[in-house]
């Protein structure tokens, strides 16, 4: 006897966000809701309204918009366009039984709209996947939190399932291996560059289980009492990344970017390391950014365009960026596979 459909099964995928347009009072608007948010800068709210309203917000918002207007297409923002293609992908391959959704962390579409749409559908069940493979609290944890705050309003809550991490998984490392190999084919690199976003490393130490994190050798292992720890997520991909590419340990870097403030955030620091990189005769590199499923402005901009201008101007000779995932067939199969085994 076949089980009674009671409804469609609801997917909520969740990126950070992006500015409306990238005009200063745009970008303006979403830094400050991005940099309020408490899992972001954890600091005491009264300090944190007072640094983002007073400092961060007026003064890094023409900035930004720059850059942001160098981002732009004729389709807008790409982590906007990205997420929907692959919003529609996904659709179509999990089919009729299933209603895909995608939301912004910050600015739209929103979580609230992404929830409500999914809430006007009857879906009998949500299963959220937050489009950071790594966990960390002001990523995937600021997600869940919103979610949670939005939901508890809600009359009847359905069952909701979050895919907190997937820094492991074999078709999310399958579909950047794919990318890399193609680059690979076309060219011999000196060396490799996994960049990941970085984090202040209190952080990490705040979530570590039971005093276990020591941002030393216990990230060499990926195991139960590190598996949240964003550090030992980074250095996991890494570690199945570079086996999947056929790589050495001694032929790729790990390192962190997108630092903010002066407290000490992970390191190294991949602005820093890059830097020495062709004084030792590694003159050719491959970068990849594994910490974002989308590309946007800290991979385009940043990893492809300003640590490639510091590269050469330190001596190097090639610097080429491995784009993001966006909606490739591999990645959209990938998460199918993880929706359905949740």
């Amino acid at each position: 006897m076949s089980k009674k459909k009671t409804g469609k099964i609801g997917v909520l995928l969740v990126n950070l966000g992006t500015p409306d347009t990238p005009n200063t009072p745009d970008v303006r608007k979403y830094l400050r809701e991005f940099l309020l948010d408490r899992r972001v800068i954890d600091i005491n709210p009264v300090g944190r309204y007072a640094l983002v309203n007073g400092i961060i917000a007026p003064f890094r918002a023409p900035k930004s918009a720059k850059v942001y207007k160098q981002l732009w297409t004729e389709r807008g923002s790409p982590l906007m366009y990205h997420g929907r293609d692959l919003q529609v992908k996904l659709q179509a391959a999990l089919g009729d039984d299933y209603h895909v959704a995608f939301g912004m962390r910050y600015q739209s579409p929103s979580i609230k709209s992404a929830l409500e749409e999914l809430q006007d559908k009857s879906v009998s069940r949500i299963i959220v996947v937050p489009l950071f493979p790594q966990y960390a609290s002001a990523s995937t944890g600021s997600v869940q939190d919103k979610i949670m705050e939005i939901v508890r309003e809600w009359w009847i809550i359905p069952s909701i399932n979050f895919i907190s991490t997937y820094c492991d998984d074999p078709g999310f490392i399958n579909a950047f291996a794919e990318l890399g190999k193609k680059y690979m084919a076309e060219d011999d690199y000196d060396h490799v560059v996994f960049s990941y976003h970085g984090v202040p490393e209190r952080q990490v130490l705040k979530g570590s289980d039971h005093g276990y994190c020591k941002l030393g050798s216990c990230c060499n292992s990926y195991n139960k009492r590190n598996r949240y720890c964003y550090r030992a997520s980074c250095f996991e991909t890494s570690r199945l990344l570079a086996a999947a590419l056929g790589l050495r340990e001694d032929q790729y870097t790990i390192a962190f970017q997108s630092r903010l403030l002066s407290d000490p955030w992970l390191q190294p620091y991949t602005d820093e390391i890059l830097k020495t990189m062709p004084a030792k005769g590694i003159k050719k590199v491959l970068a990849f950014s594994p910490a974002f499923v989308a590309d946007c402005l800290e991979t385009t901009i940043e990893v492809g365009e300003e640590f490639k201008e510091m590269f050469e101007h330190a001596g190097g000779e090639k610097w080429v960026l491995v784009e993001s995932l966006n909606s490739s067939d591999t990645w959209v199969e990938a998460l199918k596979n993880m929706v359905l085994e949740n």
